[in-house]
């Protein structure tokens, strides 16, 4: 499947024709990848744990709340907010891969107990209606094909007075070619949708929205330690000191120039916004 990411980034190559199942089979298998961890760090969103331990204090998380992560990567937000709250908390995941090393982590940190972590897609979620007091969701929601489909899951899963909670970005107006790639897709910036869109899909859901706080220079951050990283990874690449099969550095570079660029123009930015099921 990372095959398939080698041409991607490209007008040539949009999103728009290729089908939901090999979009989150792309957005897995990237995201597992070395290259992932190379380019994004350990925490795969913006803000890191700063914006995760925030989240958690908006969503009030004590150690009674039973949290449900999607879309929770190798786990790294699942074990913060088990470990800075207290509170018990399931991640899944769509990538098999992910989950294990997930659990692994968990389970060295000392927080077996307290976090768990189980393949399932955020689309279908495996779990009984009301199962949640909280679900949340960071810089995930955009790569979803079917966004209603995923925010009327979280309003399943919550119990009465239960909240959800997502970081994303945002996108304002058009944006540049070279960001309506798979590549970009993946990178949560192909299909990030209005501010104001993110909160009608939760209130399509049946959920009352809350709190909205903008996050752009989080992004900021992130994009230009990205850039950073590519060029050292390049250049180490280069020098057969490091190798990554599959990773289109010229693609990226191009994502990441334009995406840049659109945050400063004001067309992309992060926000966190809540809401929450009726008692």
């Amino acid at each position: 499947m990372i095959d398939e990411l080698r041409s991607v980034g490209t007008p040539e190559s949009g999103a728009g024709d290729i089908s939901p199942s090999v979009v989150k089979q792309c957005c897995a298998a990237l995201y597992e990848s070395d290259a992932a961890r190379l380019l994004l760090g350990e925490s795969f969103h913006p803000g890191g744990a700063r914006l995760t331990e925030r989240l958690g204090q908006i969503l009030n998380l004590t150690p009674q709340t039973r949290v449900l992560d999607v879309a929770a990567g190798k786990g790294a937000s699942a074990v913060l907010l088990a470990a800075r709250f207290g509170c018990e908390v399931v991640g899944i995941d769509y990538s098999g891969k992910n989950v294990e090393e997930a659990a692994r982590n968990a389970n060295e940190m000392g927080l077996g107990e307290r976090v768990s972590f189980q393949q399932g897609d955020a689309e279908r979620l495996p779990f009984a209606d009301g199962s949640f007091d909280v679900v949340i969701c960071e810089c995930a929601f955009c790569t979803f094909p079917n966004k209603q489909a995923a925010a009327n899951e979280f309003a399943r899963e919550l119990r009465k007075g239960g909240r959800v909670g997502l970081s994303d970005l945002t996108r304002n107006g058009a944006l540049a070619p070279e960001l309506d790639g798979l590549l970009s897709r993946i990178a949560c910036i192909a299909d990030a949708q209005p501010l104001a869109t993110c909160a009608a899909l939760l209130s399509g859901a049946g959920l009352e929205v809350g709190v909205t706080e903008e996050h752009d220079s989080a992004l900021i951050e992130l994009v230009n330690q990205m850039r950073l990283r590519l060029l050292a990874a390049d250049v180490m690449v280069g020098l057969k000191k490091l190798a990554l099969p599959g990773f289109d550095f010229e693609a990226a570079r191009k994502v990441a120039k334009h995406a840049l660029q659109a945050i400063k123009e004001g067309n992309l930015g992060y926000a966190i916004v809540t809401a929450s099921k009726a008692t």
